[in-house]
């Protein structure tokens, strides 16, 4: 009833995009067995759909942050493994991180990442996979900085006629900007469209790009 499909097997890029591709996602402790998950309702967000406040708008139209992809995907994986207040550890493990960040160097894991200057401020990583982007974690280390991190990942997504970006499971934070829930059967059936075919996006932009370009006028 809670998702919970397996225990076992390995994190090999095999697996893991086999994984992804059937709805299925790795979420584990350190110490315990790889566990296997596929949560119903599945929590998505269409990102024509993402929501941006009237504040958030106005303070983004006074920021001077920029926006990059896959610049310093190691350094956002790390970041979303940081201890963070009232929370105890981590799932993101090293094991975690070395599987994902292989992936990264293959060509499907990505990083969109927030600066202040020269320094990361936010950002999350996760999965592309045909016209699916699977969100994995996304950290801030100043207000906002995750919606921001959100925000630029949806308009790219629109721009490369993205489906959905799966979200795994829903919080009230994430339900605020948008997100939706959806019946696993449905997501699965979405999966087998959106997944097929050439499947890897390797024309982010590297570029640091003033946050001005994402804000909608």
């Amino acid at each position: 009833p809670d998702g919970l499909l397996a225990a076992g097997g390995d994190l090999t890029p095999e697996r893991l995009l086999y994984a992804y591709r059937h709805g299925i996602f790795p979420w584990f402790d350190e110490g315990q067995p790889i566990l296997w998950w596929s949560p119903d309702p599945r929590c998505v967000l269409r990102p024509d759909e993402f929501h941006l406040s009237s504040r958030l708008r106005r303070d983004l139209g006074r920021s001077a942050v920029t926006v990059s992809f896959d610049t310093a995907f190691e350094d956002v994986i790390s970041a979303c493994a940081a201890d963070r207040p009232g929370q105890s550890g981590t799932w993101i493990t090293p094991e975690m991180q070395d599987a994902y960040t292989t992936l990264h160097r293959q060509g499907w894991a990505h990083a969109i990442e927030i600066w202040s200057d020269d320094r990361l401020i936010g950002g999350l990583y996760g999965l592309a996979i045909g016209k699916t982007f699977f969100g994995e974690s996304m950290f801030s280390r100043e207000s906002n900085a995750s919606k921001i991190a959100l925000l630029c990942l949806c308009h790219e997504m629109l721009e490369r006629d993205f489906e959905i970006l799966d979200c795994q499971v829903a919080s009230p934070h994430l339900m605020t900007l948008g997100a939706s829930l959806m019946p696993r059967s449905d997501f699965g059936a979405l999966l087998r469209r959106s997944c097929a075919g050439a499947a890897r996006t390797d024309d982010w932009s590297q570029e640091r790009i003033p946050i001005s370009r994402y804000v909608p006028r």
